[in-house]
């Protein structure tokens, strides 16, 4: 008999990271052994699941880039590093917003604004996987988003009495690093598609049906002799490139995608939300949601302004305004919103100080992130950064870890418990603190 190390007991015979948290050790003794079986953060999203309290989704808006604070959430008017910049009036008093934001500034109150976030990478792509992970590269590991955690730790949305049919973890328009699976695996990467205009690409058989299931037939003559002495999927007893090949065919022919599709939706209702990509990518985010996705990331390029840093803000709020406002009316017109967290990011911020082709470089030292949705507090401002330029810290730092730590709690997900990885090292979801203001 093959000994049993004391890794194997938290991974199951897919390599799939299985819990193994301190909570959890500590309390198997008491659970007769229940906790060895049943990880508690998957019992802790068992009742989120059950508990009208807890959100089921998150929207993450991205963007790409690093957006300028002082252009958008947290503007110095008429101070030195403003350089020009306006500013407008919110609904909430006290609290302003980058020119061009007007209709999101109507509904400041639903939202709370992080105008102290920092983070310890000020390179694109380390700056994102941190940003989108909570944790910063590391040699060895690639650690997994908001999004394939939610997957991962969530029980699988139902839809009319059965699982959903089309992935739990969107991207639209990706960039060239959109969220991942990580140490999950590849099966919990973000599905991506790009402009919702029109229908996801390559879902139609390109034969009749009835060749179609011919193809098929035959196809499991080779499955059979693929599957001998592979991993298996233990409770389908097939191999996994049989259980995607069935979630593939069982997608292409659900209802369920027309919520990638807006093309066929009202002129108006598509103009609402810019009728830009990024704009159609809101709209489709909301039809997702609503379907019982889990995590839609929808990226909107063009916030890396080295060069005329102004004009090119004006443009990208522009976009972002009328998107982000109709998002939030949407939801809530729908009654998703205490349902959904809302989460606009982005990898840094800009300098105080432009540079020589009036633009603004990286600043990683305090930079803003909007939090709303979910039952989280709105109408808040929370850190504030120097006015002056000259202190590198914020009031009331907030890392990148803390907002982790906080949309998971949300959730319901133990986010002090730890997984451990295929190849059997235990990792922490997140070690980031609660931003206990929006709780």
């Amino acid at each position: 008999m093959e000994s049993m190390t004391f890794s194997s007991l938290f991974t199951d015979t897919c390599g799939k990271p299985e819990h193994l948290s301190r909570r959890t050790l500590l309390r198997s003794a008491g659970f007769a052994g229940l906790s060895w079986l049943t990880p508690l953060s998957q019992l802790l999203a068992i009742g989120a699941e059950k508990s009208p309290s807890r959100p089921k989704s998150v929207i993450v808006l991205w963007m790409q880039g690093g957006a300028s604070q002082l252009e958008t959430f947290d503007p110095h008017p008429n101070s030195k590093i403003s350089f020009g910049s306006t500013s407008i009036k919110t609904a909430v008093k006290g609290i302003e917003f980058g020119a061009g934001l007007d209709q999101t500034a109507e509904i400041a109150n639903e939202f709370s604004v992080l105008r102290s976030v920092t983070g310890d990478e000020g390179d694109h792509a380390r700056a994102i996987y941190h940003t989108k992970t909570g944790f910063r590269p590391f040699p060895g590991v690639v650690h997994p988003s908001t999004g394939a955690i939610m997957s991962h730790e969530l029980p699988v949305p139902v839809t009319g009495g059965k699982p959903l049919d089309i992935p739990t973890h969107i991207s639209i328009l990706p960039s060239a690093l959109p969220a991942r699976g990580g140490y999950l695996g590849a099966r919990f990467d973000s599905f991506q598609v790009g402009d919702p205009i029109r229908a996801v690409a390559d879902l139609s058989s390109r034969v009749d049906e009835k060749r179609d299931e011919q193809r098929f037939e035959s196809l499991s003559v080779l499955e059979q002799s693929f599957a001998a002495g592979r991993i298996a999927d233990l409770e389908g007893k097939r191999t996994l490139h049989q259980t995607a090949m069935n979630n593939a065919r069982s997608m292409m022919s659900s209802e369920q995608l027309a919520a990638f599709n807006v093309g066929e939706r009202p002129a108006a209702e598509r103009n609402a939300y810019g009728d830009t990509p990024f704009g159609r990518g809101c709209l489709a985010a909301l039809d997702l949601v609503q379907a019982g996705v889990r995590c839609v990331e929808v990226t909107l390029n063009g916030w890396d302004t080295h060069i005329n840093n102004h004009e090119a803000h004006l443009k990208q709020n522009g976009i972002l305004d009328p998107a982000l406002a109709s998002l939030v009316r949407g939801l809530k017109d729908r009654d998703l919103y205490d349902d959904t967290i809302i989460l606009v990011g982005t990898e840094f911020g800009r300098t105080p100080k432009l540079n020589v082709t009036e633009g603004r470089d990286h600043w990683p030292h305090g930079f803003s992130i909007i939090l709303g949705g979910g039952g989280l507090r709105g109408g808040l401002a929370i850190g504030e950064t120097d006015p002056s330029g000259e202190k590198t810290d914020p009031t009331r730092k907030i890392r990148v870890d803390d907002i982790h730590a906080t949309i998971l709690s949300s959730l319901g997900i133990d986010y002090e418990s730890e997984l451990v990885t295929p190849i059997g090292r235990p990792l922490p979801l997140s070690e980031g603190r609660l931003i206990r203001e929006l709780l």
